[in-house]
This record gives C-alpha cells, structure tokens and sequence, in this order.
C-alpha cells in the first residue's frame, strides 16, 4: 500500500453546490430516482428501478443494516432555556452500541450539547415520556440528564416509572426512551426540520441494527422490487453493520485534509459475511461508503491477523485512521488469505460475530483491496467522502459530478 503524499489539498475537491440543488425530500416511491452510472470512463442514466441490469454477472452487494436511532434530545429548564442533547457514543456500562441500546434503568454517553453554558456539571434535567406495550397500555416514565463530566462531555441518563408501588418493576430499555423522546438528526446540509415522515424514509428498508446517528444514504433507494429485479438477475447479498456516526457530518476544516482527525465507529463482522465475501472476492460491490470503508476495514484486520494470529481481539480488530498506509514495501496478503485469517481467528474463539472499530481514513492514492464496485449517493465538496469517490474513480470524480449538475 503506497503511502498518501504529505499534502493533499481540500480546494482540489471542492465544486461548486448550490444549496437549490439538494433535494430537501426524498422522491416516492424511493426507488424512483434517477441513477447515474459510471463503467470504465462512460456515463449512462438510468432510474434506479434498472439497477440489476447495470451490474456485471454474478455481481455481490453488501449492504449496511444500521439503524437510525433518535438521537437529538431537547431538555428545557425552569428558566425557559433549551439544551440539545445529541447521543454520539455510548460510554457506560458499556460501549458495544447494540448492548448498550437495551441498557435498563441507567446508563452514560457521549453527546455533543447545545447550549451547554446553559448547564453546570451535576444539574438534573428531566422529561416526562410514555412508552406503550404494558398490557397493551401506555406508561408514563421519566428521563433524567445529568452532565457528569464537562470535558468528555459525557451524560448520564436514568429512567423510571411514574405510578403505582406495585408497578415499580416495570422497566423499558434505553433504545425505547429515546424512541420516544428523540427526533432524528437528518445532515445539516438539507436546511429544514425533521418530520414526521422522516423517522420513515430516512431508514433502509433493511434497516435492523439500531445505533446510527445517520443513515446510510445509498441503501435509501432500494425497495421490495428492486431485491426481487436484483434476486431475478441471480445477484447475491450480505449485510454488515457499521453504526454511522457524527463524524460523517464533520467538515474538514484543514486546508490539507490529511491533517483531519477520522471518528471511530462500531462495526459487526458476522461469519457468514466473511464466507460469502470468500466467495465472491472477484465481484464485490459495497452499497454506500460506509459498506464500502467497513469491507476496506476488514481486509486489514485480517492483514493482522495474518501477520500475527495471535493478536488479542482487542488489537486486532481496531484500525486507526492512517494504520492501513504503514504496510508500504511488505507483501500483502490477497484478499481471500486477509479473509481467512479472520476465519480463522473466529473459529479457533468459537465466535459467529466479532464487534470491531474503525476509522480508516480513504484518500486519493488508496488502494482498493476487497470493493470491485460501488453505489453510492452525491456528496458534499470538499468531505471526507468526497476524498474517498476519488479514491475509488480517479479524477473522473470531477466529470461525473459535472454530468449530475448539468
């Protein structure tokens, strides 16, 4: 893997957007947009409904089941002022995202806090929620804030019933409170408020694992139809789980974008994926950069595991941002061996799954090891994103952009 230059400057992958063109909603049906593709250097358009036709034989899509979770919370305290509380990362009792969404009675985040000069450390805010599903009756709970540490910004909620002594046992996991109290934080660049329409069209249909602060935009376009087109055609998929984080809303403010600072997100790995994606190592096609940085990810925790089986889980399947650009001179493994390796490491550890972070950071210069393909939506000028479709396509990022703005 060659390294990436010293300098890769942001300005090189900016373009012009006007704010007129992003689309504020969601066409319906979903499955209606348009579709530009890119094959070796030509663009055609299409709709979306003929994606199965556009895809090489024997093609193999890995989708992202990530949940958008409500994770933008309003408390407002007796002297009127609001304090927004966005969930990023759970802290405790624990930091897997899918245990600590079914956390009962208490638990500790990381958020990022709106008006937070508004809100001393060890004050108590509250909310009064219900939550259906006692004997088909609603109950009502309340939800306390409390920020316990400034710095971290980390904030402990607790939860508890309202009513009868003899009900007090009753309880609901944390994923239900914020479903009832949580709005869901749509990208900043669409300049409107949530709606009720949105806890809806801003989840894939296949959505499944819930922890993402933000969906994973490419998967939006697929419905009931396009799988059967897709099972039609003998065209093959798995999913993997990484839950989006905050980070992929964060600009990069350095003119070099090599200087910016990646977020860690949790990610599942389940055998199954792995077997299949053995089987299919010639043919691969990630729908959605987060599929796409979530299988890159994967080749170099078994490229670590490859070159030392004997790594604890912990080591071995955490990837930090540049860790994937320090192999440069040293024979890689392909990618079936990388693939093994993991294999391997989970049979030997009876495991059907292993929960994995990473913030690979994929720049221009970037060599693809597992992703032959990609779908994916527009992004912002001059993100990381941005960084990663020029990766994937070269400078023809700047023809294709150009074709979908004419």
């Amino acid at each position: 893997m060659k390294s990436p230059t010293s300098e890769i400057w942001l300005a090189e992958f900016r373009y012009d957007l006007p704010d007129e063109r992003v689309a504020k909603h969601p066409v319906s049906p979903r499955d209606s947009s348009q579709l530009l593709v890119y094959k070796q250097g030509e663009i055609t358009h299409q709709h979306f409904t003929n994606l199965a036709n556009q895809l090489p034989k024997n093609s193999f899509l890995v989708f992202n089941d990530t949940k958008v979770i409500p994770a933008r919370v309003y408390f407002q305290k007796p002297t009127g002022a609001i304090i927004e509380v966005f969930l990023l990362n759970p802290e405790q009792p624990t930091r897997l995202v899918q245990e600590a969404m079914r956390v009962e009675q208490t638990c500790v985040w990381a958020c990022m806090i709106g008006n937070k000069k508004r809100w001393k450390t060890g004050e108590v805010l509250d909310l009064r929620f219900e939550v259906c599903g006692f004997g088909g009756a609603n109950r009502s709970f309340e939800l306390y804030a409390e920020l316990v540490d400034s710095e971290k910004n980390w904030v402990r909620f607790s939860w508890q019933l309202i009513g009868s002594e003899e009900n007090k046992n009753d309880s609901v996991a944390f994923v239900e409170v914020i479903k009832a109290l949580g709005e869901i934080p749509l990208p900043p660049y669409l300049n409107r408020a949530t709606e009720t329409a949105d806890g809806q069209t801003y989840q894939t249909v296949y959505s499944k694992a819930e922890g993402a602060v933000a969906a994973p935009t490419a998967g939006l376009h697929f419905t009931e139809r396009v799988f059967q087109q897709l099972a039609d055609k003998q065209i093959e998929h798995d999913f993997v789980t990484l839950h989006v984080g905050a980070g992929t809303f964060q600009p990069v403010k350095e003119a070099n974008a090599l200087a910016h600072v990646m977020h860690a997100e949790q990610m599942v790995i389940k055998k199954q994926l792995l077997e299949n994606l053995y089987d299919h190592s010639e043919n691969t096609i990630a729908v959605g950069t987060t599929s796409l940085r979530s299988l890159e990810s994967l080749y170099w925790f078994g490229v670590k595991l490859f070159f030392n089986h004997n790594l604890s889980q912990a080591a071995a399947f955490s990837l930090s941002q540049n860790e994937a650009y320090e192999y440069e001179g040293q024979q890689l493994p392909d990618s079936k061996s990388a693939i093994t390796a993991i294999i391997d490491y989970l049979e030997n550890n009876n495991l059907e799954e292993v929960i994995a972070e990473t913030a690979i950071y994929i720049v221009p210069g970037y060599e693809f090891k597992i992703c032959k393909g990609l779908i994916t939506n527009y992004h912002q000028p001059g993100s990381t994103l941005m960084l990663l479709v020029a990766a994937f396509v070269g400078n023809d990022w700047q023809k294709i952009y150009a074709e979908a703005l004419a």
